[in-house]
């Protein structure tokens, strides 16, 4: 049985130089090592390769037989290889993301359009939900959360830490004015969502208070509440990474700038494996660097 293509390659080195030695040079073996190794080759094919004569080696009718199709499982493996190698250099295949739907929508979807934009090669499912995705479950290559995972079966790579901050539009604040201090953020309309019912905020010298805020919207979509922040309707308590882009373009406005919510780290999660898709490896070098460069913390 043919179970070592380091002896098959041997031996078309052997046919080709007509001479053990010669072969042996070329792959840096010892002359009897090499010999060795075709008459390992010989007893399991259960054939005479060569003639052998003090000056050379000249093919049997089976060793012309195994050449020929030696050749072809050759050139096949190192095409495999070199296709291999080519996708080390470059990103190929499909590559399925999950993330939730603000932080996808405003980070990680154009990151997706950049990466299409740079790799051709290159095919992307994005999937946005708020709610814990399994990987196996949804059949994702990597998702990415804020907040601790703890799942020892996968591998987590810590991207940047957020805090939820409060902002409101500019548009509200010259309204209702500038809240300077948490005890009256009672006075003013919240906007609330989802299950975020306190306001846990730590404030300077690590001081911490719960707010517990009352509004006439709620809505069950972090989405549908920050439009409605946009548009100057409250105030809300937000992640940083999602009211980034808003702060940065003044479209919404820190208030109480010295006081912020716990800090989570933003993760991506993947299976461990021991060799990761070149695909995934472009991907969490293009994500860590962009959230690496925001400032979404304190």
């Amino acid at each position: 049985m043919l179970d070592d293509l380091s002896d098959l390659r041997l031996f078309t080195r052997i046919a080709h130089h007509g001479s053990i030695t010669g072969a042996a040079r070329e792959l840096g073996l010892a002359v009897n090592m090499a010999s060795k190794r075709l008459a390992g080759l010989e007893k399991r094919l259960g054939v005479t390769l060569f003639i052998r004569t003090t000056r050379q080696s000249s093919l049997t009718e089976e060793g012309a037989f195994l050449l020929e199709r030696a050749h072809t499982i050759l050139t096949g493996v190192d095409d495999i290889e070199a296709q291999f190698a080519e996708r080390r250099r470059e990103p190929h295949g499909l590559l399925r993301v999950g993330a939730p739907a603000a932080l996808g929508r405003r980070v990680i979807a154009p990151l997706c359009a950049a990466l299409m934009a740079q790799w051709p090669n290159l095919r992307i499912d994005l999937h946005l939900s708020d709610r814990i995705a399994g990987l196996v479950d949804e059949s994702l290559d990597v998702v990415i959360r804020i907040g601790a995972v703890t799942d020892s079966s996968l591998r987590i790579r810590k991207l940047a830490d957020s805090c939820r901050v409060i902002v409101a539009s500019p548009d509200y604040l010259a309204r209702y004015g500038t809240p300077l201090s948490p005890e009256v953020l009672s006075r003013h309309d919240v906007l609330r969502y989802g299950s975020i019912m306190d306001w846990e905020l730590i404030g300077p010298g690590g001081r911490r208070m719960t707010i517990r805020p009352s509004g006439r919207l709620y809505t069950d979509s972090g989405d549908v509440a920050h439009d409605w922040a946009r548009m100057g309707l409250g105030l809300i308590f937000k992640s940083g990474i999602d009211v980034a882009q808003d702060l940065s373009d003044g479209s919404l406005v820190r208030v109480l700038s010295q006081w912020h919510g716990e800090p989570a780290p933003v993760s991506a999660i993947y299976p461990a494996g021991r060799h990761m898709p070149h695909r995934l490896r472009v991907f969490l070098e293009l994500v860590t660097e962009r959230l690496r460069n925001e400032v979404y913390a304190r």
